[in-house]
C-alpha cells in the first residue's frame, strides 16, 4: 500500500499515534483528517513521551510533511501552544478547516451541564459547537481567520450572535475587542502554514508519494456509525478521508485498524464487555489508561470482537494492529466477547438504538493467559504459546489478518508481521 488510513477500531485511545509514528518513518506525508484538540495521541520514542492533540503524528520527524486537512476543527490558541513543543517540522494547514473560538468552548460546557446526568461526556473543548456552526453555515474557516481584511468583521458579527446564545445560559457576554486582539496574533503566526491542502495532496499523489491518513477517536465514536448519541461530531472512519481531505476515494489503497488487546472507553455510553473492580484497576494502571487530553480514567473491558467486526464492515480494514498486548501478562484466563444477548436472542451486531445496546449482555469465550514478560520480544515466535494463540484467535474471529502488534509504548517495541507498506525506492 502507498496511501492508507490508520483507523481506531474501538472508542478511541487505541494507540493510533504510536502505530502512525512507527509506520510513518519512511512516509512522505502524514495527514490528520478530522477532529480537534478533544483528542490526543501519545508517541513514545527513546523513552521520551510526546502528547499530541491537534498536530499529526509525523510532526516529530523533520522529513515528513504534516497536513491538517479541511475536515478538522482547529483551536488556534491550542495549536500555537502545541507548536512551541516541537521544532524542525513541516506543516500545512487547510484553508477550509474550521476555527474553534472561545464561545464554542463556553457553549460546549453549558450544553453539557444543561443535560445533567444525560450528558455525553465531552472534553469541553468546543468541538461539537464548532461542527454545529459548520453544518449551520455560520462557522469561520481558516481562510477567513488568517485574512487581514475579513477576520475582524466576520468575528464581530459572530460574537453578536453567540453572545445572545450565551445569555440563555446566564454566561457573561464575550468581549469582541479582547478576542480580536488576542486572535489576530494567532492568525499572524498561523498564516504562513495555510494553503489549499487538497491541491497539495493531489499533487503529492501525482508524484507517487507515500501518504498516511490518521483520524482522531475511533469508529465507535463516528457520528453516523458509532454508538449514537455517545459519539463525536465527525467521522473517524476510512470512508471519511476523501471528503475531509479533498481526494478521490479510489486513491486510497487500504486501512489499518488499530485495536488494543482489550477494550477501553472514556466517558458515558454502553460498554458491554466492561470489567470492574481489582482486575479493571490492574489493567488501568499497567496500561496507563488515563486520557491524553483530560487525564480521565478510562473504563476497561475485554476485547470485543463484535465491535471489531462492526468497524471492519463500516470502515473497511485491510490489516489489524494490536497494541498493549503486554498489559495482559499475568491475567489468566483472558476473555473475548464474541456476541451479545439481547432480549433472549443472540446477536453479533451492534444495535442502532442506544437503549438496546445498553441492554446487551456479552457472550464470551476464554483462552489461557501467560505469565512471561513479553516487553522485549522481537518476533511472533518469541511470544509465549498462549499469547500466540490469543493473537491467532483475534485474527480468526474478526476475519482480518494481524499486520503488526506492540508489546510496549516505545517505537522499537512494535513487531511487524506483514510487509504491507510499500517501501521507498
Amino acid at each position: 500500500m502507498k496511501r492508507f488510513v490508520i483507523v481506531g477500531t474501538q472508542w478511541g485511545d487505541e494507540g493510533k499515534g504510536k502505530i502512525t509514528d512507527f509506520l510513518a518513518q519512511d512516509a512522505d506525508v502524514v495527514v490528520r483528517f478530522q477532529g480537534g484538540n478533544n483528542a490526543g495521541h501519545t508517541v513514545v520514542f527513546d523513552n521520551q513521551k510526546h502528547s499530541l492533540h491537534l498536530l499529526p503524528s509525523g510532526i516529530l520527524n523533520p522529513k515528513i510533511v504534516n497536513v491538517m486537512a479541511n475536515g478538522m476543527v482547529i483551536n488556534p490558541k491550542a495549536l500555537i501552544e502545541e507548536l512551541k513543543k516541537v521544532n524542525n517540522y513541516q506543516l500545512k494547514i487547510s484553508d477550509r478547516a474550521h476555527i474553534v473560538l472561545p464561545y464554542h468552548i463556553d457553549l460546549d460546557g453549558a450544553n453539557e451541564r444543561s443535560k445533567g446526568k444525560l450528558n455525553i461526556g465531552t472534553t469541553h473543548k468546543g468541538i461539537g459547537p464548532t461542527y454545529t456552526d459548520k453544518a449551520a453555515r455560520i462557522g469561520m474557516r481558516m481562510a477567513t481567520f488568517v485574512s487581514k481584511t475579513l477576520f475582524s468583521s466576520k468575528l464581530k458579527k459572530l460574537i453578536e450572535v453567540k453572545n445572545n446564545e450565551l445569555l440563555k445560559y446566564d454566561i457573561k457576554p464575550l468581549s469582541y475587542k479582547k478576542i480580536l486582539n488576542e486572535y489576530q496574533v494567532y492568525a499572524n503566526e498561523i498564516r504562513p502554514f495555510v494553503e489549499d491542502t487538497s491541491v497539495y495532496l493531489n499533487r503529492a499523489i501525482e508524484k507517487d508519494l507515500k501518504i498516511l491518513f490518521e483520524g482522531a477517536q475511533g469508529v465507535l465514536l463516528c457520528l453516523d456509525h458509532g454508538t449514537y448519541p455517545y459519539v463525536t461530531s465527525s467521522s473517524p472512519t476510512a470512508a471519511a478521508v476523501p471528503l475531509n481531505t479533498g481526494i478521490a476515494p479510489w486513491l486510497i489503497d487500504g486501512a489499518i485498524g488499530v485495536t488494543k488487546a482489550y477494550t477501553t472507553r472514556v466517558g458515558a455510553g454502553p460498554l458491554p464487555s466492561e470489567i470492574e473492580g481489582e482486575l479493571a484497576e490492574q489493567i488501568r494502571i499497567t496500561g496507563n489508561e488515563f486520557g491524553t487530553t483530560t487525564g480521565r480514567p478510562r473504563r476497561i473491558g475485554w476485547l470485543d470482537t463484535v465491535v471489531l467486526r462492526h468497524t471492519k464492515r463500516v470502515s473497511g480494514l485491510t490489516y489489524l494492529a494490536v497494541t498493549l498486548l503486554d498489559v495482559l501478562t499475568g491475567i489468566d484466563p483472558i476473555k473475548v466477547v464474541t456476541g451479545y444477548e439481547l432480549n433472549g436472542k443472540v446477536i453479533d451486531t451492534i444495535p442502532a438504538e442506544i437503549n438496546d445496546f445498553s441492554a446487551c449482555k456479552p457472550i464470551t469465550i476464554e483462552t489461557p493467559g501467560w505469565q512471561e514478560d513479553i516487553t522485549k520480544v522481537k518476533t511472533f515466535a518469541e511470544l509465549p504459546k498462549q499469547a500466540q494463540v490469543y493473537l491467532n484467535l483475534i485474527e480468526s474471529i474478526v476475519g482480518v489478518p494481524i499486520g503488526l502488534f506492540s508489546v510496549g509504548p516505545d517505537r522499537n517495541q512494535t513487531i511487524l508481521l506483514k510487509k504491507f507498506v510499500e517501501e521507498q525506492s
